[in-house]
């Protein structure tokens, strides 16, 4: 590095986590003022409150806006940088405008490894703590699915309960059948169906009826505690609210293939979030080159203006970012175009900008 390349790196990173700083004391302030009764009510320990959601949110929070605040941070000490004639300074000395983004570059790589691990490792770590207090102490994130709950757990296997009861993790009226070219070949009926905590696929049926059909031959066996191995989770049977915020990349992935092999529904979410976690970091680069271009340049107005122009670029990326979502959930779009769209149509943006910016 450079000097010069170590001045602006300094003061992008700084910029950075200063402002992240800020605004995510910002966000406690009001997060504690909104849920403050439901401690109270619930009787929350404090030290909890203060560890396991509110220490365990601040990686979410940094994530949640590090592409946002890069960006705004860019805006802000480039402004600078430009209304005391520094820029001016550096390309006047011989150095392309090219070799200028250099330090930007390293910085904006820097932060988005950091938001490719938050968001894909760390995250999932900490929101297991986090969303374990929250279901305790503030809503509940699992949601019965209603009765009459129908699972494909395989090409040609179905299983059927009539209700689950979470807090016990027993299912009631039980039904298991296997098809060969549409022809039952398997039955399995039971009373009650319970997981057991051996493994996460591990269940008891109590009592059973079990059939089994080979053209003209049948069998049937009864009897009490039969245990099994099923290709089916507690979850599948109840709804947990938003449960890929627990999944680090491998985990999602693999539980998008499961659900795509049972046909459940609701995959997009997951697969939209997959590629969100993919997408978000490389927005730290597009945005940082799109701050730089654009406030590189002494205007009239300064600071101010650079900053109403960045804050508004900003605001649309993530209203481009939400409205992808919906249409991928929701409607046709593909999920991986869903999140990377954006990306695309402020790549453009910076090209053209960087065009448009000093030599």
């Amino acid at each position: 590095m450079r000097k010069i390349d170590a001045y602006i790196f300094k003061k992008y990173i700084g910029t950075f986590f200063f402002a992240i700083s800020m605004l995510i004391l910002v966000v406690i302030i009001f997060d504690v003022s909104e849920n403050i009764d439901s401690f109270l009510k619930h009787n929350a320990p404090w030290e909890r409150v203060v560890v396991d959601y509110y220490v365990m949110s601040i990686p979410y929070y940094i994530n949640l806006f590090i592409h946002l605040f890069a960006f705004i941070a860019v805006v802000f000490f480039t402004s600078k940088m430009a209304a005391r004639t520094e820029i001016v300074a550096i390309l006047s000395s011989g150095i392309s405008f090219w070799r200028f983004l250099v330090p930007y570059m390293m910085a904006a790589v820097a932060i988005a490894i950091m938001s490719l691990y938050f968001g894909n490792f760390l995250i999932p770590k900490t929101n297991e703590i986090r969303r374990q207090f929250k279901d305790e102490y503030m809503e509940k994130l699992s949601q019965s699915a209603g009765r009459n709950v129908h699972v494909q757990i395989g090409k040609d296997e179905f299983v059927y309960v009539e209700s689950y009861n979470i807090s016990k993790q027993y299912g009631y009226k039980f039904a298991w059948e296997k098809y060969d070219d549409n022809e039952l070949k398997y039955k399995a009926l039971s009373d009650i169906i319970y997981h057991d905590t051996l493994a996460p696929n591990s269940w008891k049926i109590d009592p059973y009826a079990i059939r089994t059909m080979d053209g003209k031959d049948e069998t049937l066996v009864k009897g009490r505690d039969l245990d099994t191995l099923l290709n089916l989770y507690p979850t599948d049977l109840y709804k947990m609210k938003e449960d890929f915020e627990e999944m680090n990349f491998f985990e999602l992935r693999d539980h998008i293939q499961g659900m795509k092999e049972k046909g459940s529904e609701g995959v997009k979410a997951y697969e939209v979030e997959m590629h969100t976690r993919m997408s978000s970091p490389a927005a730290v680069i597009i945005l940082t080159l799109i701050g730089a271009a654009l406030s590189s340049r002494k205007v009239r107005g300064g600071i101010g203006m650079h900053l109403g122009i960045g804050i508004t670029i900003a605001f649309s990326y993530i209203l481009f970012m939400q409205v992808s979502k919906t249409f991928a959930i929701s409607g046709g779009l593909s999920p991986a175009l869903a999140a990377w769209i954006p990306n695309i149509i402020f790549s453009v943006l910076g090209i053209y900008l960087l065009k448009k910016a000093p030599k």
